[in-house]
Protein backbone atom coordinates (compact mmCIF):
# COMPACT_ATOMS: atom_id res chain seq x y z
CA UNK A 1 0.00 0.00 0.00
CA UNK A 2 1.56 3.33 -0.55
CA UNK A 3 1.08 6.39 1.07
CA UNK A 4 2.64 9.39 -1.09
CA UNK A 5 5.40 9.58 1.25
CA UNK A 6 7.72 10.73 -1.62
CA UNK A 7 5.46 12.39 -4.18
CA UNK A 8 7.54 14.85 -6.08
CA UNK A 9 10.58 14.19 -4.44
CA UNK A 10 13.73 13.00 -6.14
CA UNK A 11 16.81 10.81 -5.43
CA UNK A 12 19.59 8.76 -6.15
CA UNK A 13 20.02 5.33 -5.32
CA UNK A 14 23.77 3.77 -5.04
CA UNK A 15 24.17 0.13 -4.57
CA UNK A 16 20.92 -1.82 -5.95
CA UNK A 17 22.03 -5.01 -7.60
CA UNK A 18 18.88 -7.81 -7.59
CA UNK A 19 16.12 -8.59 -5.85
CA UNK A 20 17.62 -9.52 -3.01
CA UNK A 21 19.50 -6.48 -2.34
CA UNK A 22 17.78 -3.75 0.09
CA UNK A 23 18.42 -1.17 -2.14
CA UNK A 24 16.56 -2.79 -4.52
CA UNK A 25 13.66 -2.62 -2.69
CA UNK A 26 13.95 1.13 -1.40
CA UNK A 27 14.16 1.60 -5.53
CA UNK A 28 11.17 -0.34 -5.75
CA UNK A 29 8.94 1.13 -2.92
CA UNK A 30 10.17 5.50 -3.60
CA UNK A 31 8.78 4.87 -7.17
CA UNK A 32 5.62 3.74 -5.47
CA UNK A 33 5.09 6.24 -2.94
CA UNK A 34 5.63 8.93 -5.90
CA UNK A 35 9.26 9.57 -6.08
CA UNK A 36 11.66 9.93 -9.49
CA UNK A 37 15.11 7.97 -9.10
CA UNK A 38 18.33 7.34 -10.89
CA UNK A 39 20.43 4.36 -10.06
CA UNK A 40 23.53 3.81 -9.66
CA UNK A 41 26.23 1.40 -9.37
CA UNK A 42 29.89 -0.46 -10.53
CA UNK A 43 29.79 -1.44 -14.29
CA UNK A 44 30.81 -5.07 -13.37
CA UNK A 45 27.56 -5.00 -10.78
CA UNK A 46 25.73 -3.44 -13.63
CA UNK A 47 27.11 -5.92 -15.95
CA UNK A 48 26.19 -9.42 -13.50
CA UNK A 49 22.92 -7.89 -11.93
CA UNK A 50 19.45 -7.40 -13.12
CA UNK A 51 19.84 -3.65 -12.54
CA UNK A 52 18.49 -2.78 -15.67
CA UNK A 53 15.12 -4.84 -14.93
CA UNK A 54 14.94 -2.05 -12.12
CA UNK A 55 15.33 1.00 -14.07
CA UNK A 56 12.72 -0.17 -16.31
CA UNK A 57 10.31 -0.83 -13.44
CA UNK A 58 10.90 2.90 -11.86
CA UNK A 59 11.25 4.60 -14.99
CA UNK A 60 15.14 4.82 -14.00
CA UNK A 61 18.58 5.57 -15.39
CA UNK A 62 21.53 3.66 -14.98
CA UNK A 63 24.57 5.89 -13.97
CA UNK A 64 27.41 3.44 -13.89
CA UNK A 65 30.26 4.79 -10.79
CA UNK A 66 32.90 3.78 -9.16
CA UNK A 67 31.85 5.43 -5.16
CA UNK A 68 35.65 5.45 -4.42
CA UNK A 69 36.48 8.03 -7.21
CA UNK A 70 34.98 11.48 -6.79
CA UNK A 71 35.11 12.20 -10.34
CA UNK A 72 32.63 9.41 -11.31
CA UNK A 73 30.52 10.42 -8.49
CA UNK A 74 30.64 13.96 -9.88
CA UNK A 75 29.08 12.34 -13.14
CA UNK A 76 26.34 10.98 -11.20
CA UNK A 77 24.77 13.84 -9.39
CA UNK A 78 25.57 16.38 -12.44
CA UNK A 79 23.60 13.41 -14.71
CA UNK A 80 21.09 12.23 -12.14
CA UNK A 81 20.14 16.22 -12.07
CA UNK A 82 20.05 16.59 -15.52
CA UNK A 83 17.74 13.83 -15.64
CA UNK A 84 15.27 14.33 -12.62
CA UNK A 85 15.61 18.46 -14.06
CA UNK A 86 16.94 19.75 -10.82
CA UNK A 87 18.53 19.23 -7.40
CA UNK A 88 17.58 15.69 -5.18
CA UNK A 89 15.68 15.30 -2.15
CA UNK A 90 17.75 12.09 -0.94
CA UNK A 91 20.26 9.72 -1.68
CA UNK A 92 21.10 6.09 -0.65
CA UNK A 93 24.08 4.38 0.19
CA UNK A 94 23.99 0.92 0.46
CA UNK A 95 27.82 -0.26 -0.72
CA UNK A 96 30.22 -2.55 1.14
CA UNK A 97 32.85 -5.13 0.64
CA UNK A 98 35.28 -6.93 2.42
CA UNK A 99 38.12 -9.27 0.50
CA UNK A 100 39.19 -10.08 4.02
CA UNK A 101 35.93 -11.66 4.56
CA UNK A 102 35.77 -13.25 1.47
CA UNK A 103 38.49 -14.85 1.43
CA UNK A 104 38.17 -15.85 5.31
CA UNK A 105 41.32 -14.05 6.62
CA UNK A 106 40.66 -13.91 10.51
CA UNK A 107 40.79 -10.35 12.24
CA UNK A 108 43.97 -10.97 13.43
CA UNK A 109 45.49 -12.09 10.38
CA UNK A 110 44.17 -9.55 7.95
CA UNK A 111 45.71 -8.78 4.73
CA UNK A 112 46.35 -4.78 5.31
CA UNK A 113 45.64 -4.03 1.49
CA UNK A 114 42.61 -5.60 1.37
CA UNK A 115 41.71 -3.83 4.53
CA UNK A 116 42.20 -0.49 3.11
CA UNK A 117 40.24 -1.25 0.26
CA UNK A 118 37.14 -2.19 3.09
CA UNK A 119 37.34 0.90 4.16
CA UNK A 120 37.57 3.16 1.08
CA UNK A 121 34.91 1.09 -0.44
CA UNK A 122 32.39 0.56 2.45
CA UNK A 123 33.16 3.57 4.45
CA UNK A 124 35.07 6.61 2.40
CA UNK A 125 32.41 6.26 -0.47
CA UNK A 126 29.67 7.16 1.72
CA UNK A 127 32.06 10.60 2.83
CA UNK A 128 32.85 11.05 -0.99
CA UNK A 129 29.44 10.78 -1.87
CA UNK A 130 28.45 13.38 1.10
CA UNK A 131 31.45 15.54 -0.02
CA UNK A 132 30.49 16.13 -3.59
CA UNK A 133 26.90 16.55 -3.00
CA UNK A 134 27.73 19.32 -0.91
CA UNK A 135 30.28 20.87 -3.23
CA UNK A 136 27.79 20.61 -6.23
CA UNK A 137 24.86 21.80 -3.76
CA UNK A 138 22.85 18.79 -5.45
CA UNK A 139 20.46 18.34 -2.27
CA UNK A 140 17.87 20.68 -1.65
CA UNK A 141 17.21 21.68 1.69
CA UNK A 142 15.49 19.15 4.42
CA UNK A 143 16.64 16.63 1.89
CA UNK A 144 17.97 13.44 3.49
CA UNK A 145 21.02 10.67 3.06
CA UNK A 146 20.56 7.77 4.56
CA UNK A 147 23.43 4.65 4.74
CA UNK A 148 23.56 0.97 5.81
CA UNK A 149 25.14 0.09 8.63
CA UNK A 150 24.80 -3.61 11.00
CA UNK A 151 25.34 -3.29 14.79
CA UNK A 152 28.55 -5.21 14.45
CA UNK A 153 29.99 -1.37 14.45
CA UNK A 154 28.95 -1.42 18.44
CA UNK A 155 29.73 -5.01 18.99
CA UNK A 156 32.07 -7.87 18.18
CA UNK A 157 30.65 -10.55 16.06
CA UNK A 158 32.30 -13.48 15.02
CA UNK A 159 33.88 -13.27 11.83
CA UNK A 160 32.62 -9.87 10.73
CA UNK A 161 35.89 -8.79 10.72
CA UNK A 162 37.06 -5.66 9.30
CA UNK A 163 33.87 -4.80 8.02
CA UNK A 164 33.03 -4.25 11.79
CA UNK A 165 35.68 -1.20 11.35
CA UNK A 166 34.10 0.23 8.17
CA UNK A 167 30.60 0.23 9.77
CA UNK A 168 32.02 1.98 12.99
CA UNK A 169 33.33 4.58 10.37
CA UNK A 170 30.55 5.05 8.77
CA UNK A 171 28.32 6.03 11.54
CA UNK A 172 30.90 8.54 12.64
CA UNK A 173 31.09 9.84 9.51
CA UNK A 174 26.90 10.13 9.25
CA UNK A 175 27.65 12.20 12.27
CA UNK A 176 30.30 14.66 11.51
CA UNK A 177 29.04 15.26 8.15
CA UNK A 178 25.59 15.60 9.51
CA UNK A 179 26.04 18.90 11.66
CA UNK A 180 28.02 20.24 8.69
CA UNK A 181 25.12 19.81 6.33
CA UNK A 182 22.58 20.13 8.64
CA UNK A 183 23.91 23.40 10.08
CA UNK A 184 24.43 25.17 6.49
CA UNK A 185 21.98 23.42 4.64
CA UNK A 186 19.12 21.12 6.68
CA UNK A 187 20.32 18.02 4.55
CA UNK A 188 20.10 15.48 7.68
CA UNK A 189 22.14 11.96 7.25
CA UNK A 190 20.83 9.05 9.27
CA UNK A 191 22.27 5.02 9.18
CA UNK A 192 20.20 2.20 9.42
CA UNK A 193 21.38 -0.61 11.29
CA UNK A 194 19.45 -3.75 10.08
CA UNK A 195 18.72 -7.25 11.07
CA UNK A 196 21.33 -9.62 9.10
CA UNK A 197 19.47 -9.93 5.65
CA UNK A 198 20.28 -12.65 3.26
CA UNK A 199 20.98 -10.57 0.29
CA UNK A 200 23.08 -11.67 -2.15
CA UNK A 201 26.38 -9.97 -0.87
CA UNK A 202 24.58 -11.26 2.58
CA UNK A 203 24.65 -14.79 2.01
CA UNK A 204 27.98 -15.54 0.68
CA UNK A 205 29.51 -14.70 3.96
CA UNK A 206 30.39 -18.16 5.92
CA UNK A 207 27.71 -18.84 9.44
CA UNK A 208 25.27 -16.14 7.54
CA UNK A 209 22.80 -18.81 8.23
CA UNK A 210 23.63 -19.58 11.61
CA UNK A 211 23.80 -15.83 12.76
CA UNK A 212 20.11 -15.56 10.95
CA UNK A 213 18.99 -17.87 12.87
CA UNK A 214 20.40 -16.94 16.39
CA UNK A 215 19.39 -13.28 15.76
CA UNK A 216 15.71 -14.01 14.25
CA UNK A 217 15.07 -16.52 17.79
CA UNK A 218 16.97 -13.76 19.97
CA UNK A 219 14.89 -10.89 18.12
CA UNK A 220 11.18 -10.48 19.61
CA UNK A 221 9.96 -9.34 16.37
CA UNK A 222 12.34 -11.82 14.73
CA UNK A 223 14.68 -10.11 11.79
CA UNK A 224 13.78 -7.62 9.67
CA UNK A 225 13.32 -8.45 6.40
CA UNK A 226 14.85 -6.55 3.36
CA UNK A 227 12.02 -5.04 2.36
CA UNK A 228 10.88 -3.89 5.47
CA UNK A 229 14.16 -1.94 5.76
CA UNK A 230 13.20 -0.31 2.47
CA UNK A 231 9.90 0.57 4.39
CA UNK A 232 11.74 2.16 7.17
CA UNK A 233 14.17 4.06 4.80
CA UNK A 234 11.32 5.44 2.54
CA UNK A 235 10.25 7.33 6.04
CA UNK A 236 13.15 8.78 6.53
CA UNK A 237 13.22 10.14 2.83
CA UNK A 238 9.90 11.74 3.76
CA UNK A 239 8.60 14.76 5.23
CA UNK A 240 7.80 12.97 8.23
CA UNK A 241 11.37 12.91 9.63
CA UNK A 242 12.65 16.12 9.22
CA UNK A 243 14.00 16.46 12.89
CA UNK A 244 16.02 13.52 12.66
CA UNK A 245 19.49 13.25 11.91
CA UNK A 246 22.84 12.15 13.37
CA UNK A 247 21.61 8.91 14.08
CA UNK A 248 22.64 5.40 14.15
CA UNK A 249 18.63 3.85 13.75
CA UNK A 250 17.82 0.47 14.67
CA UNK A 251 15.79 -1.58 12.40
CA UNK A 252 16.43 -4.91 13.61
CA UNK A 253 13.78 -6.45 15.41
CA UNK A 254 14.64 -5.39 18.89
CA UNK A 255 17.54 -7.50 18.50
CA UNK A 256 19.75 -4.53 19.92
CA UNK A 257 18.21 -4.16 22.98
CA UNK A 258 18.47 -7.72 24.30
CA UNK A 259 20.61 -9.55 26.61
CA UNK A 260 19.40 -13.13 26.96
CA UNK A 261 16.07 -14.22 25.95
CA UNK A 262 13.94 -16.85 27.58
CA UNK A 263 14.14 -18.87 24.42
CA UNK A 264 18.68 -18.30 24.39
CA UNK A 265 18.66 -19.02 27.76
CA UNK A 266 16.54 -22.60 27.49
CA UNK A 267 18.89 -23.79 24.60
CA UNK A 268 21.67 -23.03 26.57
CA UNK A 269 20.62 -24.57 29.49
CA UNK A 270 19.81 -27.63 27.73
CA UNK A 271 23.79 -27.60 25.70
CA UNK A 272 25.45 -27.34 29.56
CA UNK A 273 23.20 -30.02 30.40
CA UNK A 274 23.88 -32.45 27.62
CA UNK A 275 27.73 -31.01 27.87
CA UNK A 276 27.70 -32.54 31.37
CA UNK A 277 26.63 -35.42 30.04
CA UNK A 278 28.72 -36.69 27.73
CA UNK A 279 31.38 -35.45 30.31
CA UNK A 280 30.12 -37.95 32.80
CA UNK A 281 29.88 -40.15 30.24
CA UNK A 282 33.61 -40.28 29.07
CA UNK A 283 34.46 -40.26 33.16
CA UNK A 284 32.65 -43.43 33.48
CA UNK A 285 34.45 -44.92 30.13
Amino acid sequence: MAYNLLKGKKGIIFGALDRKSIAWKVAEKAYEEGAHIVLTNTPAAIRFGEIEELAKKTQSIIIPADATHVKEIENVYLKGMEFLDGKIDFVLHSIGMSMNVRKNRPYDDLDYDYFMKTLDISALSFHKIIQVAKKLDAINEWGSIVALSYIAAQRTLFRYNDMADAKAALESIARSFGYIYGREKKVRINTVSQSPTLTTAGSGVKGIDDLYDFTDRMSPLGNASAEECAGYIITLFSDLTRKVTMQNLYHDGGFSSMGMSARAMTMYSHSLNCEECAHKLEEEM
